[in-house]
């Protein structure tokens, strides 16, 4: 009885979190090479998408995942004790809508838009506040789900066509270097609250308690490695950045607000506007 308890222990499997490389995840990675996750029994799970973090966890292959308040919300409709429990960051222009036209051309033209995008995620919240700002006909848009890295992978090759994007960083600057520019982002023509955290259950929460404590601390003790050395920090998960140089890299940072501590009262403010749950934040 004793050997079979100690091999069903929640400690003797390793914790599964899910991240995609977006910026703001970084320190995960970092934390990872560091052999820091090793230490605490903690495995981390790459993705291509927002997506994949959603099935994985649905289907029980990870024990948490890193999402917007966007995957929250969907997931929770069958997982009602979903809960965030970790912040990492706020997108302030990290999350990005690029085309290969101008928004006016977009606004006057009668024809279909192919929009590139990830379906299952925030990009789909994105791609909705441009075309009710913007008075675009709904009816022309022509949804073409892809992860990111398929989508990162276009050309702008044709002309004739208009296309739209919805991206974020570090698979922009690919896109850029392939003719698309950028028309929106979450600093710049969009005004939506987009949050960075990390989600589990109520339950596993509870049998995993200590663990995800340590993953918080030595998040922000990843964060803070950032903040003193960003060379050093993007040298050491560079293999993760999708061919991204460091000049790309730091440029993307000012692109995010990291709050994994000391928020300010007015972003406490608009999680609670927007029911975005605190009372599990580690």
């Amino acid at each position: 009885l004793l050997a079979l308890n100690s091999c069903s222990s929640p400690s003797q499997k390793p914790l599964k979190i899910s991240a995609t490389t977006w910026v703001g995840y970084t320190p995960l990675y970092y934390a990872k090479e560091k052999g820091w996750f090793k230490d605490i029994n903690v495995r981390l799970i790459n993705v291509v998408s927002l997506s994949e973090n959603m099935y994985l966890f649905k289907a029980g292959n990870s024990d948490a995942y890193c999402g917007t308040q966007y995957e929250h919300n969907v997931l929770k409709e069958r997982i009602p004790d979903l809960i965030p429990i970790m912040l990492f960051d706020r997108s302030n222009g990290g999350d990005i809508i690029m085309s290969n036209t101008s928004i006016k051309k977009l606004q006057e033209s009668t024809e279909k838009i192919d929009a590139y995008l990830e379906m299952d995620s925030i990009n789909l919240t994105l791609l909705n506040d441009f075309v009710r700002k913007y008075k675009i006909d709904e009816s022309r848009i022509n949804y073409v789900n892809r992860d990111q890295i398929a989508i990162s992978a276009l050309k702008n090759d044709a002309p004739n066509k208009l296309r739209v994007i919805v991206t974020y960083i570090p698979y922009n600057t690919t896109l850029e270097k392939n003719g698309f520019k950028e028309i929106l982002s979450t600093k710049d023509g969009l005004d939506l609250l987009v949050l960075d955290a990390l989600y589990t259950t109520k339950k596993t929460l509870s049998l995993h308690k200590e663990q995800f404590e340590k993953v918080k601390h030595l998040t922000d003790k990843a964060i803070l490695a950032l903040q003193q050395d960003p060379k050093e920090f993007y040298m050491t998960i560079q293999s993760y950045m999708n061919d991204l140089s460091y000049e790309d890299f730091e440029s993307g940072l000012h692109d995010i607000e990291w709050i994994n501590t000391n928020r300010s009262k007015d972003l406490n403010e608009r999680m609670r506007q927007s029911s975005f749950p605190i009372k599990d934040l580690l």
